[in-house]
């Protein structure tokens, strides 16, 4: 009889992290030795994310404090951790449960090095690629099949439940961010809308319904505004359903990969070399990054800020709108 191999994978947020961490989750289950099983540790609100990964046999979440499950995952027995976030959080878990951990390279100095002097010393690696260095110890490799997402029957949306209009196909834009910096300017995505001759289906937290009801009453019946509406499931499966997805340096965009979705990639203060681009190891022409390369002060963060710190937002007000266009179907 083979041996029981528990493991603890940790990653607390954010949405599209998490999605990033599922190479590591399938290739722990299927290359370890023994009967494995893994475990995800992550932030209450991201749950769902993670939950219907049939890698994963146990979701553990917290709300605020790793006290919270602290007493179950001692219980749990773990044979490894392995700590995707490296926070002060994290480290409190490990040290917690003493078992043998393993940790990735968040190469901070590096991002640190290029937004405040614009040297760039980062390694030509996507965070998946990191991600998968911290199990190598235990013989596992990247398989190469790139990232997953898996939606449960009750949460996939039925395009007869859509707007008549939207039924026969269409984009799926992701106007949200986490930082201003990182989100088009609302007359920019407007701009682009009207010229966009597919209908468009708006996706985005409950803090973005405002901006997307702009943006229909701007461009009219083409807007299906459905920010604030779905889940973060129910939104992945408008994803999959789509064209092609336009969106920022967000979660969306992570989602839209894992689902096989070509992708326009928009991003304004943060920089792709940050390693967080699409994920699309295979299929490099399933995704588009639109950038603008022609400022000296990006990157200004590796996150984002709620205003432009230099006043002028140039790297979204600035940046040339028929690149999207041109990366989406031919109709356009």
């Amino acid at each position: 009889m083979s041996s029981k191999v528990k493991i603890l994978v940790v990653r607390f947020s954010s949405i599209g992290d998490i999605v990033l961490t599922s190479p590591v989750v399938r290739c722990l289950k299927q290359q370890m030795e023994g009967d494995v099983e893994v475990h995800y540790l992550t932030k209450k609100q991201y749950k769902s994310i993670v939950e219907h990964n049939p890698y994963i046999s146990k979701v553990h979440s917290i709300e605020k404090s790793t006290n919270e499950v602290i007493e179950e995952l001692k219980q749990a027995q773990f044979d490894y951790i392995i700590d995707l976030h490296k926070n002060l959080r994290s480290k409190r878990v490990i040290k917690s449960l003493k078992r043998m951990a393993f940790t990735f390279d968040k190469i901070n100095y590096q991002k640190w090095l290029l937004t405040a002097f614009k040297i760039n010393k980062l390694p030509n690696t996507h965070i998946v690629d990191r991600y998968m260095d911290s199990v190598k110890t235990l013989g596992v490799k990247n398989d190469s099949k790139g990232l997953e997402y898996f939606i449960s029957e009750n949460e996939k949306v039925k395009l007869a439940d859509i707007p008549l209009t939207h039924q026969k196909g269409y984009i799926s834009f992701a106007i949200g961010a986490q930082h201003a910096t990182k989100r088009l300017p609302v007359t920019k995505i407007i701009s682009i809308c009207e010229q966009i001759k597919q209908p468009i289906i708006l996706l985005g937290g409950k803090e973005d319904t405002g901006t997307g009801t702009i943006i229909q009453k701007e461009v009219g019946d083409k807007i299906y505004n459905a920010c604030g509406i779905y889940s973060i499931n129910q939104s992945a499966s408008l994803v999959q359903q789509s064209e092609s997805l336009i969106t920022h340096d967000t979660g969306l965009m992570h989602i839209g990969v894992a689902l096989g979705v070509k992708v326009i990639s928009i991003w304004g203060n943060t920089v792709p070399a940050f390693g967080m681009y699409p994920y699309y190891l295979n299929n490099p022409e399933k995704y588009t990054i639109v950038e603008n390369n022609n400022l000296k002060c990006r990157p200004c963060s590796k996150l984002g800020y709620e205003k432009c710190p230099k006043k002028h937002f140039k790297c979204m007000n600035e940046l040339d709108e028929s690149k999207i266009l041109k990366a989406l179907p031919a109709i356009n």
